[in-house]
């Protein structure tokens, strides 16, 4: 077990650091092995300092500290004390600035965890955030102390040929013995966790940008030599981030460089360090022979996402870390935006929707559930999660939807002029909205501080052309949180008429076809006039609250709304229930032992579907897909994975034999080579067409068999290729370990190919999969100190094959637990990332949850604990 029960930090304990620092001068003598590091801080006592201790404590971990002196006298070790987390120097001056000079020794190589300065293959990089800085020198490791950097590498100029940092370089030369330097400095204060370097052998690809007020931006991104030809999608990305955020939000990027390098190792997606972005590959390399068309929409999402974070994160940056939802929720919904104005809006709206009830949902339901402001953590690398960034995202969508376009921009252009510069709170950004536009939103706050999936029940009335809509809203209750007041939920809806018509009513005096009511009482009414007949309800359009909607429905009008419905999300989300109905009602088949039978309202509306001849083919593949098994756990009460997987199955081999022409009719007219094509037309028809092929490859006949090879064989294109591979791997095809093999062969070189090619095995639901996975552990290609490895196969198995991952001996939840214990001396932050395998144990039946907790304690029992592992841990159990 832990050596020490790790301590807790709580919001309410926040207060102004007693020290600021205005200027920091950095120095690195880069190695592998042994880099020093030289600081000189600029130090004055912060005005708001609530203490009068004479005292400065800097944080910093793993540091072999050389020397320190303070104002250009050497201290000794009685002027300070040094722990394993901490320097404290015993009196500084607090009438004046004045000058701390530290000398450290650290070891990137020995870095496995991925935090400070660390190796990643050859090339020397950071990662800062949350505290990776206090890893690099003892600092003011904390986001409301914001300096000006200014860094000058050195390093051997054969092994580290180029050198970069933040902001604009202002000198370069060469030294004695084979040695150059290269400084830089930023201009604009920043937070430590912004701090960046990179060292390597890199080559980069140029281009450039000329802002809307006319000045040209330096764009340059780096790779490793082999990966040039892989850069040209994510440089584009960029330069459409940067015009976008230009005709949306108003906002310039403000250095004369922007740079990007890509690292096989790392955490995180990416990281937005001030003018030095550092990705992980998977989010940056992309041709077409290598990447999916998700892997292309993903690189340009968070390529956006990062490059908006210059402004909702850097320029305006966190008080404390309790508000990371300020900055990362923020900035979701803005690369969503951006997103949905790339490609297509409602399949974006409905991909991020679906992620978010079948993960963060879970997350509210469980004992890991936290507001998108916690109020305490032990590890904050631990809440980068689901809640405070897709959550986040949602309520700032509520905003959006409140205010409306135009407010929402009026609210966001006061917020950046009037925090430029600043460290501020999600308060902060709320009473921005409301100064903006003159609206009042105290109970809106509740979304910050409220854990939990708000529930809504609606009852309806309809009486001479009145509909009366009876809405009662109410939440689980969540750790720490056992009650919940009433949340201020906007409901957008509209009606429709018996012919599929939208049906136009009067509300609060006004005739419209969609309104935005706001829901802020326990139970509230509703009344919609002047209808001239009973309509079929659309609730909840486009997602408008992330909430779970309760409405009594029959499988036949959600048929209609799946036929009709002008709302594109509300259209697949009738199409989702429907389906879900129909399957509950399999597996409660299944569990009294009766006989299976197909629905005829789901073929007949999946045939219409596949009938349909709308232009926006991805949307009509998501119109062709199941619920999750995931999603669907989490709709019952007690968890029954293997039920759900044959009800699942059941219904998706009913679909294929009844519509099997249809299917192959529709694979037919999309099936054709576009290799290097994604415009939202060739796009559509591969999403379509592979579709298509997962249904025809549940029948389990030669033919499809053939069909899927075939395509497999011929593909020029990953899309194409993984689509095939999936369909041979999730079947008998008896030609399955020739195909993975030939694929590994084919891209053993192409790291980021090998790692869909662990994922494919590991989310595989035929019976030897486990088996496979335990083999694949002992494969040349598998390394437990790349996070991109580790979560291919190992998160993917545990995250995302629930049938084998919950197999009743337990040999699954045996596995991840090993996993966790290996990586907890590893990584840390992947390792306590897996432990959210566990988080759900109380969903699942009495023997299920025995072997969890089981593991569980096991974990927590492990000697020298980390405190990332032992927080979801001891949570997990609590």
């Amino acid at each position: 077990m832990r050596d020490a029960t790790p301590q807790t930090v709580y919001l309410k304990d926040y207060t102004p650091p007693d020290y600021l620092i205005d200027q920091v001068e950095l120095v690195f003598e880069l190695d592998e092995q042994r880099t020093l590091v030289r600081a000189g801080l600029d130090v004055r006592r912060n005005p708001d300092s609530r203490s009068a201790s004479e005292a400065l404590t800097l944080f910093g971990e793993e540091l072999l500290l050389v020397g320190i002196s303070l104002d250009g006298q050497a201290l000794a070790a009685g002027d300070y004390t040094l722990s394993d987390e901490a320097l404290t120097i015993h009196r500084v001056p607090g009438d004046r600035p004045f000058r701390i000079d530290i000398e450290n020794i650290i070891d990137p190589q020995a870095n496995t965890a991925l935090e400070g300065l660390y190796l990643s293959s050859s090339m020397l990089c950071t990662q800062c955030e949350a505290q990776g800085f206090r890893k690099i020198t003892w600092f003011l490791d904390r986001p409301d102390v914001m300096s000006r950097f200014t860094t000058k590498l050195i390093a051997d100029k054969t092994q580290y040929p180029v050198l970069l940092s933040n902001g604009n370089k202002i000198g370069a030369g060469n030294l004695d013995g084979g040695r150059h330097w290269v400084a830089w400095q930023d201009p604009f204060a920043k937070p430590c966790y912004l701090f960046a370097l990179v060292a390597g052998q890199l080559e980069y690809v140029a281009d450039e940008f000329t802002t809307v007020s006319g000045r040209r931006i330096a764009l340059e991104i780096f790779v490793e030599a082999h990966n040039v030809d892989k850069c040209g999608h994510a440089m584009q990305s960029l330069k459409n981030a940067m015009r976008w955020d230009e005709e949306t939000y108003g906002l310039e990027y403000d250095l004369d460089l922007y740079m990007i390098v890509a690292v096989d190792h790392f955490n995180m997606g990416a990281m937005e360090n001030k003018g030095l972005n550092v990705f992980n590959t998977k989010f940056v390399l992309a041709r077409p022979d290598t990447a999916t068309d998700s892997d292309y929409e993903h690189i340009e999402g968070v390529i956006g996402h990062e490059y908006f974070h210059n402004w909702s994160g850097n320029r305006v940056t966190c008080r404390d870390w309790f508000q990371l939802s300020l900055k990362e929720g923020f900035t979701v919904f803005r690369d969503q935006q951006f997103s949905g104005d790339r490609s297509s809006p409602a399949v974006k709206r409905i991909e991020d929707v679906n992620m978010l009830r079948t993960r963060q949902f879970a997350e509210d339901a469980g004992p890991l559930a936290h507001p998108i402001r916690p109020e305490a953590y032990i590890e904050i690398n631990n809440f980068y999660t689901l809640t405070v960034y897709e959550k986040g995202a949602e309520v700032v969508r509520m905003l959006h939807t409140l205010l409306g376009a135009a407010g929402f921009r009026q609210g966001c252009d006061l917020y950046f002029k009037r925090h430029d510069g600043q460290a501020v709170t999600c308060e902060d950004f709320v009473k921005a909205m409301e100064d903006a536009n003159g609206v009042e939103l105290t109970q809106f706050r509740r979304w910050y501080s409220q854990a939990g999936t708000p529930v809504l029940e609606v009852e309806q009335a309809f009486d001479a052309g009145r509909l009366t809509l009876t809405v009662k809203q109410s939440c689980p209750p969540t750790p720490n949180q056992p009650e919940k007041l009433p949340l201020h939920v906007p409901i957008k809806l509209g009606f429709l008429a018996a012919d599929g018509s939208p049906a136009r009513f009067q509300y609060r005096g006004e005739f419209c076809e969609e309104a935005t009511v706001s829901l802020t009482e326990a139970e509230q009414r509703f009344v919609f006039e002047s209808l001239t007949e009973k309509p079929i309800v659309s609730l909840l359009r486009g997602f408008s609250a992330p909430v779970t909607l309760k409405i009594d429905r029959d499988p036949e009008e959600l048929a209609f709304l799946l036929s009709y419905d002008s709302d594109t999300f509300n259209r697949w989300e009738a199409g989702q229930q429907l389906v879900s109905r129909i399957i509950f009602g399999l597996i409660a088949d299944i569990q009294a032992g009766r006989t299976l039978t197909a629905n005829p309202v789901l073929t007949e509306a999946f045939r219409a579907i596949l009938a349909d001849a709308g232009a926006d083919l991805s949307y009509r593949a998501l119109l062709l897909s199941l619920p999750d098994e995931g999603y669907l756990g989490g709709q019952m009460a007690v968890v029954d994975v293997e039920a759900i997987h044959q009800a699942r199955e059941f219904v998706r081999l009913s679909l294929a034999t009844a519509l099997s022409a249809e299917f192959q009719r529709v694979y037919a007219e999309h099936h054709q080579d576009e290799s290097g094509c994604f415009d939202a037309s060739a796009v559509g028809r591969r999403r379509l067409k592979n579709a298509c092929l997962s249904y025809l490859t549940a029948l389990e006949k030669p033919d499809s068999y053939a069909l899927a090879e075939t395509q497999f064989r011929s593909a020029r294109n990953m899309t194409d290729q993984i689509a095939a591979l999936s369909a041979v791997v999730n079947s008998r095809n008896p030609t399955k370990a020739d195909c993975l093999d030939s694929f590994y062969r084919q891209w053993q070189r192409e790291a980021l190919v090998v790692d869909k090619w662990f994922t494919l095995q590991a989310t595989c639901h035929m019976p030897e999969t486990f088996a496979t996975v335990q083999s694949l552990m002992q494969h040349p290609a598998f390394d437990m100190k790349t996070p991109n490895r580790v979560r291919s196969l190992v998160g993917a198995f545990s995250q995302s094959n629930p049938l084998h991952f919950h197999a009743r001996n337990g040999d699954g939840y045996r596995f991840l637990a090993d996993r966790v214990i290996e990586l907890n001396t590893l990584n840390p932050q992947i390792a306590a990332r897996m432990v959210g395998g566990f988080a759900q144990w109380r969903r699942y039946d009495t023997d299920r949850q025995a072997l969890m907790t089981r593991e569980l304690r096991r974990i927590v029992e492990t000697e020298h604990l980390s405190k990332d592992v032992y927080e979801i841990a001891s949570k997990s159990l609590a």
